[in-house]
């Protein structure tokens, strides 16, 4: 099991076909690889690929299930943190299934810069590609290009040095 603590983590999945999707992006204080810890989990389900210089711990199993045993304050920190993490996986399978390709991109921004998050407020997101917008949406580069530039000329992005969101793109989530 990996956690990390300087950089971003790029977590996907490979179709028989060699269709790639992005299932998570992940930065620091991340945990990586939990399945090892699931008595029935005897191989990967996805590919961890850094996405920028990083610093990962490697955390042993048998370390792991002794701290999550032992060290009570640590358990309810990595309880709490896989809880939301699932959240966000349901919420996440929830959007793909109901909403359009333009919403799930302008959520997808939105999480991505952090919007809304009292305790880490950013607007700027760390490079990322379209490519991988489109793996994590579930739709093509193209359609991720389309959208990038109709976001842009309504004010709600800009990307001319960063990737920088405005708080009024919650408008495209939240428009019925």
């Amino acid at each position: 099991m990996f956690h990390i603590q300087k950089g971003r983590v790029k977590l996907s999945v490979l179709s028989k076909q060699g269709k790639e999707a992005t299932i998570a992006l992940f930065g620091p204080d991340d945990f990586l690889g939990e399945g090892c810890i699931a008595a029935n989990q005897p191989i990967r389900m996805a590919t961890a690929t850094a996405t920028t210089d990083c610093t990962v711990l490697k955390i042993e199993k048998r370390e792991m299930l002794r701290a999550i045993h032992e060290e009570h304050e640590f358990s309810d920190m990595f309880v709490a943190y896989m809880v939301q993490r699932h959240n966000h996986t349901q919420a996440d399978l929830v959007d793909q299934l109901f909403n359009s390709s333009e919403k799930r991109l302008a959520r997808a921004l939105l999480l991505l810069a952090n919007v809304g998050k009292k305790d880490r407020p950013e607007e700027v997101i760390p490079d990322i590609s379209q490519k991988t917008l489109a793996e994590m949406i579930g739709t093509t580069r193209t359609r991720v290009n389309f959208f990038m530039n109709k976001f842009r000329k309504l004010g709600f992005i800009d990307y001319n040095d960063r990737l920088r969101v405005h708080s009024s793109l919650l408008g495209v989530v939240l428009h019925e």
